[in-house]
């Protein structure tokens, strides 16, 4: 495993190298090299450093061009405008490099220098309820971002936040108590997640009614919180029932996203209630907390409520319960002391934010986030309809997930289908098994290449299409360029760093090079959509690349042939790689 520097990166060290021996002053300073339309790259940080060492730009860029060696890396540099230096870099290293990335099963991108440990908490469905449109976000950004970190070195630690506790348990409890075979399955064989949903939806709505009709019901229902709370061991193995029957609904609907979710991994608020009275204890013996009408409270000066007053965090109610603060200030102290996490990233709505924001600051107050730890909300935007209202159904409710997905897939199976039916490619169990990973993918790659903190339209239209920034016309991309080295007959890919490039080959070359800078973005921002950027401007440079280079036919001379397969071959798995970070399969055959 060798990590590969990019070609950005040794150009840069030259010119920084050579600015030093110039301008010794200014020795350790940033060149600002970026891409550019003018030349391969350009250098743009001489012109701020001639003015402070008053100096005049142009004569100090022709000194640092002087001390620049060219011929092996650097073809050519030209100081342009004020001091800008435009760099051109030979075809030999474009290539040379590139054959060391494909030499490298990471594709050459390096680890990180000091990897920590991020707790994530991404993926929070609620017991006993369906999950909907909105919980899309959480569960493909998340599962994106754990991806995308590992990728670089860093420990991860997923953390599913289910929604297992409160006073609608006394409720279902109650009931379950009164009716128990309301959760009884039809058969012993393996229940489905449409099954057990449907079993915890009757028993939801009945409970309501007779909650909603029957006063001592609702006294019953009230007490039995009580029990709940102080680990009466029957009203706990009741709600464990829930639990159980909303993992097999939950995992059913994660399976359809294609996402691995592990039992261990699932910690719901019901996993704290034993530090619940501890956390309390600890902020209000430091005077982070205070009683303020009987109830536990921390105050901020920057937060206040539309009266002037400042709006607090309700660690702890007056009448003694534990509102979402004390939970979620437990699981920091859970995740930093024992899950020595050194980043807690959390996956969450935007419209929490402030919450968050409290929560947090109480955490640093306490010193349990500090210089060492840092707790950062990867806030998101909401889903909205073609109309671009928040996604609703005709009736006006909200979206169920599973419909939303299997609607996806059925559009994507009809997109495939069509798009054989003259070809005649694939079998039917091909098209179905395509069908999920397009419908899928389309669904994920639409959510992803959003900046999440801005809300984005749900349109299934859009997404299954063959043209634009689909996750369709990446799969079919990467499909393409397997049937090209599949047909290539007797010619392999083999790098020829020897070879004069065209521009689309040094365009597609330059691209691919920043594979592993890319990557380092996207984990420093927790910025998925950026790596969903990349791979479509890759895919657009492909095309362009196969449009304007005979790759086998007219037959280009050998190794000509063999240097563009080569090309074909890192753009296929630097797209299988990056799609595959994103949650996204890449069939072989579309």
């Amino acid at each position: 495993m060798a990590s590969v520097p990019s070609l950005a990166s040794s150009v840069n060290q030259r010119v920084a190298d050579a600015l030093a021996s110039a301008l010794p002053e200014a020795g350790g300073a940033d060149p600002l090299l970026r891409r550019s339309d003018r030349a391969d790259f350009q250098a743009n940080g001489i012109l701020a450093l001639a003015k402070k060492a008053k100096a005049n730009p142009r004569e100090l860029a022709a000194t640092v061009v002087e001390g620049i060696p060219t011929g092996d890396l650097i073809q050519e540099i030209e100081v342009s405008g004020p001091g800008f230096l435009n760099i051109t870099i030979t075809d030999r290293a474009i290539i040379e490099t590139l054959a060391a990335r494909a030499g490298d099963d990471r594709l050459g991108v390096p680890l990180a220098a000091d990897p920590g440990t991020t707790v994530i908490d991404y993926a929070q469905p609620n017991v006993a309820k369906e999950m909907h449109v909105g919980h899309l976000r959480s569960a493909v950004i998340g599962a994106a971002m754990v991806e995308i970190l590992e990728f670089t070195g860093e420990k991860v630690v997923r953390r599913h936040h289910i929604g297992d506790w409160g006073t609608q348990f006394g409720m279902l409890i109650q009931y379950l108590l009164e009716h128990p075979h309301e959760l009884d399955h039809k058969s012993d064989e393996e229940v489905s997640g449409e099954e057990a949903m449907s079993n915890l939806n009757r028993l939801y709505k009945a409970s309501r009614a007779l909650f909603d009709a029957d006063e001592e019901f609702k006294t019953r229902a009230r007490a039995r919180v009580v029990d709940l709370q102080a680990g009466d061991p029957k009203t706990l193995s009741l709600w464990q029932r829930f639990v159980d029957e909303s993992k097999i609904y939950f995992y059913s609907v994660f399976n359809k996203l294609d996402m691995d979710i592990q039992d261990p991994d699932v910690v719901g608020e019901s996993g704290y209630n034993d530090m619940l009275v501890e956390t309390c204890k600890l902020l209000e013996d430091s005077g982070v907390a205070v009683r303020s009408n009987g109830a536990l409270c921390v105050f901020f000066d920057e937060y206040k409520g539309q009266d002037g007053n400042p709006t607090p965090l309700i660690v702890q109610k007056s009448d003694g319960g534990f509102g979402y603060a004390a939970t979620d200030l437990s699981a920091i102290r859970d995740r930093v002391g024992n899950l020595n996490a050194s980043t807690l990233l959390y996956v969450v709505d935007a419209r929490q934010s402030l919450h968050f924001k409290m929560v947090f600051e109480t955490a640093r107050r306490a010193g349990w986030l500090n210089d060492e730890v840092k707790a950062v909300q990867l806030a998101f935007g909401t889903v909205l309809g073609k109309d671009g209202k928040p996604f609703k159904t005709r009736k006006g409710e909200t979206v169920r997930l599973v419909d939303l997905l299997d609607e996806a897939v059925d559009r994507a199976t009809a997109v495939v289908r069509e798009k054989d039916k003259d070809r005649g490619l694939l079998t039917e169990q091909e098209i179905v098994e395509n069908g999920v990973q397009v419908g899928i993918g389309a669904v994920k790659y639409a959510d992803l290449s959003t900046s999440a903190a801005r809300d984005y339209k749900f349109d299934l239209d859009q997404m299954v299409s063959l043209t634009g920034d689909t996750s369709v016309y990446l799969q079919y991309a990467y499909a393409r360029i397997r049937s090209i080295l599949r047909n290539a007959g007797d010619r392999s890919p083999v790098a020829h760093p020897e070879l004069g490039l065209a521009s689309a080959e040094r365009a597609l070359g330059l691209h691919l090079d920043g594979f592993g800078a890319l990557i380092e973005e996207a984990a420093a921002e927790y910025a998925p959509h950026k790596v969903a950027a990349y791979l479509y401007q890759l895919a657009s440079l492909f095309t362009t690349f196969y449009t304007e280079c005979p790759v086998v036919k007219p037959e280009p001379e050998l190794v000509v042939g063999e240097n563009r397969l080569f090309l074909c071959e890192l753009t296929a798995r630097t797209l299988s790689k990056g799609m595959a970070l994103l949650g996204i399969r890449t069939p072989e055959k579309l």
